[in-house]
């Protein structure tokens, strides 16, 4: 059966040839690719809200501490700790904290102004980025220049080598930021300069008074800080030292 059986052989296959390439479209005809970060209603779309959100978040502590009322507030609170010999009492945490909500209490008129005037109508399809940037930056602008003296901004225009301004409200930020925060940190010195005083004498009496009984051996503070922390109960002193603070931005 096998030697019946006819052997086939395969026929030879031709190979096709290439097929050319496609040349490529005339630009213009079709193919572009666009972004769109508006919704269909002219709103941003909320992938882009998100992003800004989360920017703003990473960049939240530097506006805090820079264009906020919030290191004025806390280097006051922290100068109170250290006229009443307490280094470590109250922590810094709670110091932080309460600066925090303080800050957020005296700025509450200038957030609202701008969540009325930039976030909303941003978030409502009325204004692009860059106007609600802007439009965002003046209330914002008018709180640091009411709390900011004119030589702090000559200063730091000097220092800049560029012209003065014509008026208040064409101050760049560049020079405004830096001015602020000279002008925050010398007022909070002020503040707790005045705090020093009271506790000072304190400390004068009871080192006066141990000198004078031959006891020069035992540390003045640990006499005095009982009275420290006494006269600083009766009068109230945190609540003077927040009112006053408080007080502080309401001329603004």
């Amino acid at each position: 059966m096998w030697a019946g059986t006819a052997v086939g052989h395969a026929s030879p296959i031709d190979p096709t040839p290439p097929t050319p390439p496609t040349p490529p479209a005339a630009p213009g005809s079709g193919g572009n690719v666009s972004i769109d970060i508006n919704g269909l209603d002219g709103t941003p779309s909320t992938a882009v809200v998100t992003l800004i959100g989360i920017t703003l978040l990473s960049v939240a502590p530097a506006l805090l501490l820079m264009m906020t009322s919030f290191t004025k507030i806390f280097v006051v609170l922290a100068m109170t700790r250290n006229a009443l010999s307490l280094p470590a009492i109250p922590p810094n945490q709670v110091l932080a904290g309460l600066a925090l909500f303080l800050s957020l209490f005296v700025m509450w008129p200038v957030v609202s102004d701008i969540n009325t005037v930039a976030v909303q109508p941003y978030l409502n399809g009325g204004l692009d980025f860059n106007g609600a940037m802007s439009a965002g930056w003046t209330p914002l602008q008018h709180f640091m220049l009411a709390h900011t003296r004119e030589e702090d901004i000559a200063l730091m225009t000097r220092a800049a080598g560029m012209d003065n301004p014509e008026n208040p409200e064409s101050v760049p930020l560049q020079t405004l930021v830096p001015a602020f925060m000279v002008s925050e940190l010398r007022a909070a010195f002020i503040i707790g300069f005045v705090i020093f005083i009271p506790f000072l004498v304190i400390d004068l009496v009871v080192s006066a008074a141990l000198m004078s009984m031959g006891m020069m051996m035992l540390p003045p503070v640990m006499i005095s800080l009982p009275f420290k922390i006494l006269l600083f109960v009766l009068v109230d002193g945190w609540g003077l030292v927040i009112t006053s603070l408080i007080q502080s931005y309401s001329g603004g």
